[in-house]
Formats: structure tokens, C-alpha cells, sequence
């Protein structure tokens, strides 16, 4: 049993980038599929295709890199508010990754956001993830 999926998702991700995979398949649930619509949207991700064939169904991620140099589109994957500690914030009090050059992913009740996003929609939430 998984305590905390969201962890295991980015875990998987970070791996798979180190070990210069192209593809990652992680078991699915509805956040996960939200937050690889939003890595995919902000262009962390190549692409993305839902596999519902089992009971739990699976996502297979195809992985970003630069054609030339061979680095990775994401560098760092941090996870922010975990089952132990929950991190909360208020739509004026958005964090900023890397000065605005990453993205905060945030669960509001308008779904699944970035920090941008939030802040638009004057929506604050629960901080899943760091990404840049």
C-alpha cells in the first residue's frame, strides 16, 4: 500500500529522467491524471496517453528533452505538501518558483492549477508540487 501517491508519481518521474528514459508509466487516479495535464500544458512533458485497460488504469508519459544538448525539460520535482504536514495558501500569498521561471501546482476547487493560474481566478489551495 502507498501512503502517499503523489510522492510515488513525482519519484517515478525524477527516476526516469536520471535514467534518461523516454517513456514512464505510473499507475493512474484522478490527481495524477490532473497533474500531467498541467506539466503537459506548461511543456514540462512531451506527451501523455491514459491506458484504462486494467481496474486502475496507467499513464504512460513520454519525457521532454532538448534535441542538442540532451538535458531533461524538468530538472526539479519537489513535493511540497505531504500527508503529514498539509501546505495550504491563500490566493495572495501564491508561491513563486525560481523567481516565476517554475510552476507551483496547486489542488483548488476549480481543479487541478498552477500558481498563475490560482492567482487569476483569486483561488487559493493546497500546494502539491514544485516544478522547474
Amino acid at each position: 500500500m502507498n501512503t502517499d501517491p503523489i510522492a510515488d508519481y513525482l519519484t517515478r518521474l525524477r527516476n526516469a529522467i536520471k535514467a534518461n528514459h523516454r517513456v514512464v508509466e505510473i499507475p493512474a487516479s484522478k490527481i495524477k491524471k490532473e497533474i500531467t495535464r498541467v506539466l503537459h500544458e506548461k511543456g514540462y512533458i512531451q506527451s501523455y496517453r491514459f491506458d484504462d485497460s486494467t481496474v486502475q488504469g496507467t499513464i504512460k508519459i513520454a519525457l521532454k528533452y532538448n534535441p542538442s544538448t540532451k538535458q531533461p525539460a524538468i530538472v526539479n520535482l519537489e513535493r511540497v505538501s505531504k500527508p503529514g504536514l498539509r501546505k495550504y495558501t491563500h490566493y495572495e500569498n501564491l508561491p513563486r518558483v525560481l523567481n516565476g521561471l517554475g510552476v507551483a501546482i496547486l489542488s483548488t476547487s476549480k481543479g487541478v492549477i498552477t500558481e498563475k493560474e490560482a492567482k487569476d481566478l483569486n483561488v487559493g489551495g493546497e500546494v502539491l508540487c514544485y516544478v522547474y
